[in-house]
């Protein structure tokens, strides 16, 4: 049986958004037993076979002056087009590190992936206001959640 592909594409710019993506990765990989293929890499690396060839997505980003981070728009900038008529449907969840409330960046977020027709799979995490170490937990969760409902076939 061929494995499954979870891409996980974040900006990750500091060393907090880092942890929150190794924990997200972590939490993918703990879950998968191998049967998942777990693949981290930022949004300026990330081009339209990627996608194409992934079985669902975690998107993370940070808040930037209200919005997503230029290098998350930019990617989807890149895989709109490629992507829109060939994966419609595809399962994603996301994970927004925002310094405010993070409305802004979801919507924006939100707007894109409608246009996509990509499916969120589960509420998206928005990790607000001051760091806080528990962040790094529920990033773990995210990335277990997603990778054992692609295991399971839920999605």
């Amino acid at each position: 049986m061929a494995k499954k592909r979870l891409l996980i594409v974040a900006h990750a710019p500091s060393d907090n958004t880092r942890l929150l993506l190794q924990a997200v990765v972590g939490g993918a990989s703990a879950v998968s037993e191998n049967r998942i293929e777990v693949v981290a890499q930022g949004p300026f690396e990330t081009m339209p076979d990627d996608i194409l060839c992934s079985d669902a997505l975690i998107l993370g980003t940070t808040e930037n002056l209200g919005y997503m981070s230029g290098a998350l728009k930019d990617f989807f900038d890149r895989i709109y087009y490629p992507c829109l008529e060939e994966k419609q449907g595809l399962p994603y969840c996301l994970f927004i590190r925002a310094g405010q409330d993070g409305t802004g960046t979801l919507r924006g977020v939100e707007t894109i992936t409608t246009g996509l027709r990509w499916r969120a799979i589960q509420a998206p995490l928005i990790c607000k206001g001051e760091w806080r170490p528990e962040f790094v937990g529920q990033c773990e969760e995210l990335g277990s959640a997603m990778a054992a409902g692609l295991d399971l076939g839920v999605f």
